[in-house]
């Protein structure tokens, strides 16, 4: 997603590279917390209460990241509370932009900037490192709060809930080792393994990432046919984290990310988990697929030189999914 260093953009690469052509994914820097009385999280500093109106959130429709957010801003009853700002799916030579356009893209209403890495210099003008999305802003200390998707969505699971009387809890305490167990495997081998499998700069990067990808696709098809969701008959963090993936699975990552050993549609339980996740009330809404495959295409230069468009096949997302009663969160 681009560098700045000392002021001044640098290669838009991903992340970073190592020797041996493995893609490695650097970690977010802005970690403060919401909490309800504007205490201290469990990292960076206090004084960010959750207060209607004061939050405001930037994101991609493309990204995976990013998404959680909207999902969970839907779920929790945070739409009326929390603005949302969403970049354009082109990211070229500076990076995620504000260009508007007709799919979503919004511009910045808040400060009219052109591109988001200016977000990150308005917190810190001396700010060096990655300029990712989903980014969320306190416009009460004119700055970010973070730019870690994994904690945004607990601070929204947890931090708002006297601001909106919305108690759904989707990190419960006594799953808490559980979902954090299943949540490292998703993360290593199927959220972040795509994008090891698709930014590989050697064959030897490529092998050793695709294989603990399909290898946890079974272990999940697997999973889920013995289980309701994830953990059991209750819908968690971990249901979601892993949906952002899948519904981006066979428009963009089996073609784009060689990750095509099988295709989503082909695992019936993951298929039909996908669909349902979908046609959650609110979440449809969240899903921009004009946006996410024509920013992996176009963007991506290092993967498809030409940004050739692919025609891909319809999915119809909102057919039966065959699944029982939807039980609450």
């Amino acid at each position: 997603m681009g560098l700045l260093v000392d002021g001044v953009w640098h290669d838009r690469w991903y992340d970073t590279k190592s020797n041996d052509g493995a893609f490695k994914r650097s970690a977010a820097q802005f970690r403060n917390w919401i909490t309800q009385d504007g205490s201290a999280g469990p990292s960076g500093k206090a004084g960010f209460a959750a207060e209607s109106g004061r939050y405001h959130l930037y994101v991609s429709h493309a990204c995976p990241w990013a998404h959680r957010t909207l999902i969970f801003r839907e779920l929790k009853g945070l739409t009326d509370h929390i603005q949302v700002s969403v970049v354009h799916p082109d990211m070229l030579d500076k990076g995620w932009t504000f260009q508007t356009d007709d799919h979503g893209a919004t511009g910045d209403p808040l400060f009219g900037f052109d591109h988001a890495h200016q977000i990150y210099t308005r917190a810190d003008p001396s700010y060096s490192g990655r300029v990712t999305v989903p980014i969320l802003w306190d416009k009460a200390q004119q700055t970010i709060v973070s730019n870690e998707s994994s904690e945004i969505i607990r601070m929204f699971n947890s931090a708002f809930d006297r601001v909106t009387g919305n108690s759904d809890d989707y990190w419960p305490e006594p799953m808490r080792d559980e979902i954090e167990e299943v949540n490292a495997r998703i993360y290593s081998n199927v959220n972040n393994g795509v994008y090891k499998c698709g930014f590989a700069t050697s064959q030897q990067a490529y092998d050793a990432a695709v294989g603990p990808l399909f290898d946890t696709l079974n272990w999940l098809e697997e999973r889920l046919a013995n289980n309701r969701y994830l953990m059991g008959d209750r819908v968690t963090e971990a249901d979601w984290r892993l949906f952002t993936t899948l519904i981006r699975f066979d428009p963009v990552y089996h073609l784009h990310f060689k990750c095509n050993r099988k295709r989503l549609i082909d695992y019936p339980n993951l298929w039909a988990f996908t669909r349902e996740m979908y046609q959650w009330p609110g979440i449809a809404q969240t899903v921009n697929m004009n946006h996410t495959v024509r920013h992996y295409h176009y963007s991506h230069d290092s993967i498809n030189p030409h940004r050739i468009i692919p025609a891909n096949p319809t999915l119809d997302y909102m057919q039966p999914h065959g699944r029982d009663q939807r039980p609450a969160a």
